[in-house]
């Protein structure tokens, strides 16, 4: 089937799809590059053939992505010659308050805060760089100390990293040509691994499912694992509208309002925050930072000194677990390995669904995705693309039957995994004609009461005042016919 995959994904999707080979990645060696500029440069510098010309694509990256080691060159160079260097690049901003400018750093050419600045203008041209982290094609330019100012390094002109404008119809027309169990083996490679690298369809289906958070708006998951089952670099390489953390320490004012420099927050700005290593965050004025969180969570707002902002972003909580012998975990109270923080049941409850990562295989060499692929860029426009489509949690609204004494929670949370997994699996359907009550059954409702019941059973074991049972969400019975 692999090969026949791969002629389909080229023949279906000729612009975004893209060949991939684990050799031909070494060109990017000493470089910090996520998946989604990877690929778009691998597409960049690759013929019909799938042949990719690595000469062409090193001098590509020595011009515009030059490694670490060429960072002071690059500085030196600006400084001698006063003349713009353009390159592909990812910058960080941060507001001087006290200057009452946008400072911007690019890590990887060691270009710190108080060496770069934003134009006004450029700011006004580019709403974009208001971002903390975007990636683009930035033009640089020197500018020399000027009575009390400093030197400094100046951003002249400015690319957003875009290269896809997104059809959604042209996306969905294209998976009504693949079958389910095809279309499943499509996203994984999506997500740069070998279908055949599973042992089961469980075990597939539970790999795409964190995917769920990239295209459902205000979803918020769990997963712990072991190490090495991949999770941070699906959530840190697949798109660049996520948000990963990973150690450090989490406050208020990061998290969701900054009162001293009036600046919001990761939550505003991004599809998901996810925290990695969750057992390695410290949190800092817990009790202001977790009231904040649990009515985010609720309510999709927040409300900080004289200040109040909603936001779509959901949350991804990832850890890792010990494991007996036989890979189950040592504790059955999931949630004890969670940091003291998060030791709350009401705050828990607040989260949809659990991933049970253990399930998962460790990632090894041949699971790394070789072969036609949907482009990463493609593939998380689109994601991005989905999370404002309401049309599929209107077709689960109605094609659920909901129980009148029906927890709230309980029912919130299953209709946006419902919704998630329809939007992943059968992004083409327009309305509850489109799918079978098996398949929405097997694909969508039974995946999201598995992964509610996990979160209530959890907290039930953790305080007994919550009540373990989910309500029975069906299929409405004139759905129940195919």
């Amino acid at each position: 089937m692999g090969e026949d995959l791969d002629e389909k994904i080229k023949d279906v999707f000729p612009d975004e799809s893209v060949y991939k080979m684990p050799q031909n990645y070494g060109v990017f060696s000493g470089r910090n590059i996520p998946s989604f500029i990877k690929d778009w440069l691998i597409k960049k510098f690759t013929d019909e053939d799938g042949v990719l010309d690595k000469q062409d694509l090193l001098t590509y990256l020595d011009n515009f992505l030059p490694d670490k080691s060429r960072a002071q060159t690059i500085k030196k160079r600006l400084i001698q010659t006063r003349e713009p260097y353009t390159l592909l690049a990812r910058v960080q901003t941060q507001a001087d308050v006290a200057k009452g400018m946008i400072r911007f750093s690019m890590p990887d050419f060691a270009i710190n805060p108080g060496e770069g600045v934003i134009p006004k203008s450029v700011v006004e041209a580019h709403p974009d760089l208001l971002a903390d982290e975007i990636w683009g094609i930035f033009t640089l330019i020197y500018e020399p100390a000027d009575g009390n100012e400093r030197g400094q390094i100046s951003i002249m002109d400015f690319k957003p990293f875009k290269p896809y404008e997104i059809d959604l119809d042209y996306f969905k027309d294209g998976r009504k040509e693949f079958s389910l169990d095809e279309w499943i083996d499509v996203l994984i490679r999506a997500m740069e691994y070998m279908p055949k690298g599973f042992d089961s369809m469980e075990q597939r289906l539970l790999f795409i499912s964190r995917l769920l958070v990239f295209a459902e708006p205000r979803l918020n998951m769990i997963e712990l694992a072991p190490k090495g089952t991949g999770k941070s670099y699906i959530f840190n390489n697949l798109t660049k509208y996520g948000w990963c953390i990973s150690g450090g320490t989490v406050t208020r004012a990061k998290m969701f309002y900054d009162v001293s420099r009036r600046s919001f927050g990761y939550i505003t700005r991004y599809d998901f925050v996810a925290l990695d290593e969750i057992e390695t965050i410290k949190f800092a004025e817990e009790e202001e930072l977790k009231g904040a969180l649990k009515n985010y969570l609720e309510l999709g707002k927040f409300t900080i000194a004289d200040v109040t902002k909603t936001s779509e972003a959901g949350f991804m909580l990832l850890g890792n677990i010990p494991l007996t012998s036989d890979r189950k975990p040592i504790n059955n109270i999931y949630f004890s390995h969670l940091p003291s923080f998060f030791q709350d049941s009401a705050l828990l409850d607040r989260f949809h669904g659990f991933i049970e990562g253990w399930y998962l295989p460790r990632i090894n060499e041949d699971m790394k995705v070789s072969g036609y692929t949907l482009n990463v860029e493609f593939f998380s426009e689109v994601l991005h693309k989905l999370r404002d489509k309401g049309e599929y949690a209107a077709i689960v609204d109605e094609m659920l039957y909901i129980p009148p004494k029906a927890d709230t929670r309980d029912v919130t949370a299953v209709k946006r995994l419902c919704s998630a997994y329809l939007k992943i699996l059968f992004p083409h359907v327009t309305d509850p004609s489109g799918i079978t009550k098996e398949e929405f059954e097997t694909y969508c409702l039974k995946p999201a009461l598995e992964k509610r019941a996990i979160v209530k059973k959890q907290i039930h074991l953790m305080d007994p005042e919550f009540r373990e049972a989910i309500p029975d969400i069906v299929v409405k019975e004139e759905h129940a016919t195919t």
